[in-house]
């Protein structure tokens, strides 16, 4: 028997969340789409046809919300804040320092190589579902991935190599 739909709801929302966060880069912004996305599945609730991909209905839906503002807004992707990087501790520092430069390797790819690279990757959707949430063939998701992952190890070990020949000198 199939779960009820407000159950799938809030079991899915930490995922939207967290690609909320991804998206907006912004806590509070990703906050209201999350918020928006729920809204707007409440009220399309009798379009869901049950026994379907939930999670994957409910990230189409946060994509196109976040896509729309987009459009609407044209806010930009904000940096990690490098303020709260230098109140750390050592240890907590290098490990930020190594997830700021993860982030802006990140940024380098396009929007569509970051979209694929946090549904694939990071959500663990499969290859179809993320097709279906981004509208477009398994091909395309496979060959944009594929390219995404390429260019982020180019561009992380092109960082890298600055830092061994310091460390070398």
């Amino acid at each position: 028997m199939p779960r009820p739909f407000q159950d799938e709801l809030v079991d899915v929302i930490p995922h939207l969340q967290a690609f909320a966060r991804m998206l907006c880069r912004d806590e509070d912004r990703a906050k209201d789409l999350t918020q928006d996305a729920v809204l707007r599945a409440l009220k399309a609730q009798d379009k869901f046809q049950m026994g379907t991909n939930f999670k994957a209905w409910m990230f189409t839906i946060l994509r196109n919300i976040f896509y729309d503002q987009l459009r609407q807004r044209r806010f930009e992707m904000e940096p990690i804040d490098d303020r709260a990087l230098s109140q750390s501790t050592p240890a907590v520092q290098e490990v930020k320092l190594h997830v700021r430069d993860f982030d802006r390797a990140f940024q380098t790819l396009t929007p569509d190589q970051r979209e694929v690279l946090i549904l694939v990757g990071a959500s663990g959707f499969s290859y179809e579902d993320a097709a279906e949430i981004c509208g477009c063939a398994v091909g395309t998701i496979k060959s944009r991935v594929s390219r995404a992952r390429a260019e982020l190890s180019q561009v992380m070990e092109a960082r890298e190599r600055p830092a061994a020949r310091s460390q070398a000198a």
